[in-house]
C-alpha cells in the first residue's frame, strides 16, 4: 500500500505568493524564463531555472548553475520569502481552468514506494535530465518542485477535502496565463490522522506529469540512505514532495504530431498509401477535430482530412495496441515516412494540445512542416492500465494542464 505523510512546507506570504509561483521549470527554455523573471525579485524561476540569473551561455548542467539555485533558495528563506509552517501538515492545491477545478492533496510520497513500484510509471526517462534534476535535488536539498500524481479516487478522501474547502484558502489567485490556483493548509489532528490512513489503504499512486523530476527526488533520497550508516527509514529524505489527484478529476488533452517532408512522396503518392490501414475523408479547409478513438485528422496543403482506422491495425485489448499514437506510428510514421524513433528523429515535432489545433494549421502554412496529426486523447483509464501492466507509453502522449505552479510550498529535506 502507498505512503503520503504530512510534511512542514515552507511557503511565500500570501501578500507576494502570485508574483513568486511560477511555471514549473520544463515548460520554459532559458530565454522565456529571463523575459518571465524579469525584474521581478521574488519570481520563483531564480531557483528551479537559476540561469536566469547568470550569463547567457552558461553550461546548464554546471556546478555554478546548481550553486546558485542553493544560493538563491536560501535567500529566498532568510529574506522571508519562504516561512516554515509550525507543524507536519497537508494541504490541498486546486486549479481552475475552464470552469473546472480539480482538488489535489499536497504531501511526501516515499522513496521506497517509487523503488518498489508502488508509485506506477507510465514513461520512460533520458538520464541526463534525471541527473539534471538530481543534482538539482542534491545540491539544493530541498524538492523545490512537487510532482504530479493520480490516484484511485476515494470517497472518503473527496469528503475531507469538499470539509476544508469550504473554509477561506491561504493563497487564491489568477496567474498572468488564465489559470486559477487556490490553496488550503490542513493542520487539522485528526484530518491529518485519518488522511494518513485512508491513503495507506491505496494500493498504487501513478506518476501523471513529471516522471524526472520523481526519478530524481526518489534516486536522491535512496543516495542519502546508503550515505547514512545510521539510517532509521524516518528521516527527511526518505520522502518527496507531490500533489495527489483523484483520477475522476483530471482530463488529459491531445498530444499532437507535425513532420517535415513526405519520405519523397508526393500528395497523391502519400494519400493512396494511407488507403491501405485507414478510410480517408476529405474534409476541407476547416478545423477537423478528432472525436472519437481510433480517428484522427490530418492537415496537409491547406485541407484537413479524417482518417478512420481500419480495424487490423489495432488491438482493443492491448494497452498500448489501443492507442492512437501507436496506430499513427505503426501505419503512418514508420512504414510511410520512415520514422522510426519519434525521441530523435529530427524530421518529428509534437504540439501539446493547448495550443489548439490552429498552431497546427500555423505550422504547415509557414512551410516550417509538411503536414500535421491530430489525436484522440488517452484516458485515464489507458494510462493507468498501461502502468499496471508494466507497459510504456510512447513518447509524447500525454499533456495535462493545468500544470502545477512551482514556489507554493517547497520541502527541504534537512
Amino acid at each position: 500500500m502507498a505512503i503520503l505523510k504530512p510534511f512542514r512546507g515552507y511557503r511565500p506570504p500570501a501578500e507576494i505568493v502570485k508574483d513568486l509561483a511560477s511555471r514549473p521549470y520544463d515548460v520554459l527554455n532559458s530565454e522565456e524564463a529571463r523575459e518571465e523573471a524579469g525584474n521581478n525579485p521574488y519570481c520563483f524561476l531564480r531557483v528551479v531555472k537559476p540561469e536566469v540569473e547568470l550569463p547567457e551561455g552558461t553550461d546548464l548542467y554546471s556546478e555554478e548553475l546548481y550553486n546558485k539555485a542553493k544560493e538563491n533558495l536560501e535567500k529566498f528563506v532568510s529574506k522571508g520569502y519562504f516561512v516554515r509552517d509550525d507543524k507536519p501538515s497537508y494541504y490541498v492545491y486546486a486549479q481552475t481552468w475552464n470552469n473546472k477545478t480539480q482538488y489535489g492533496i499536497v504531501g511526501c510520497a516515499g522513496v521506497k514506494d517509487y523503488l518498489n513500484d508502488i508509485i506506477k510509471k507510465h514513461e520512460l526517462t533520458r538520464p541526463d535530465k534525471e541527473e539534471d534534476r538530481m543534482k538539482h535535488v542534491r545540491i539544493t536539498n530541498a524538492n523545490a518542485e512537487p510532482v504530479f500524481f493520480t490516484y484511485p479516487q476515494v470517497d472518503a478522501i473527496d469528503a475531507i477535502v469538499k470539509d476544508v474547502v469550504q473554509n477561506p484558502p491561504v493563497y487564491d489567485f489568477v496567474a498572468d496565463d488564465g489559470f486559477g490556483h487556490h490553496f488550503w493548509i490542513i493542520d487539522n489532528d485528526d484530518k491529518i490522522r485519518e488522511l494518513e490512513q485512508l491513503f495507506s489503504g491505496v494500493k498504487y499512486f501513478y506518476v501523471a506529469d513529471g516522471h524526472h523530476r520523481t526519478a530524481a527526488a526518489a534516486l536522491v533520497g535512496n543516495e542519502k540512505k546508503q550515505q547514512n550508516p545510521n539510517h532509521t527509514g524516518d528521516e527527511p529524505y526518505n520522502f518527496f514532495m507531490a500533489v495527489l489527484f483523484p483520477d475522476d478529476q483530471l482530463t488529459i488533452i491531445d498530444y499532437n504530431r507535425v513532420v517535415k517532408d513526405l519520405n519523397g512522396l508526393s500528395n497523391q503518392e502519400f494519400l493512396a498509401k494511407l488507403d491501405a490501414d485507414f478510410k480517408v475523408v476529405r474534409k476541407g479547409s476547416e478545423p477537423c477535430k478528432p472525436d472519437a478513438l481510433h480517428v484522427m485528422s490530418m492537415y496537409l496543403d491547406g485541407e484537413w482530412y479524417a482518417l478512420e482506422a481500419k480495424d487490423h491495425t489495432y488491438d482493443d485489448n492491448d494497452p498500448i495496441g489501443v492507442l492512437d499514437v501507436t496506430i499513427l506510428s505503426k501505419s503512418v510514421l514508420e512504414p510511410v515516412l520512415g520514422i522510426k524513433n519519434l525521441r530523435t528523429d529530427k524530421r518529428i515535432d509534437f504540439v501539446g494540445g493547448i495550443r489548439g489545433l490552429k498552431e497546427l494549421k500555423r505550422r504547415v502554412d509557414s512551410g516550417a512542416m509538411k503536414l500535421a496529426f491530430a489525436l484522440y486523447p488517452v484516458t485515464m483509464k489507458q494510462l493507468m492500465d498501461i502502468a499496471d501492466t508494466g507497459n510504456i507509453m510512447p513518447p509524447k502522449t500525454t499533456w495535462f494542464e493545468p500544470k502545477l505552479r512551482s514556489g507554493l510550498v517547497v520541502n527541504k529535506l534537512d
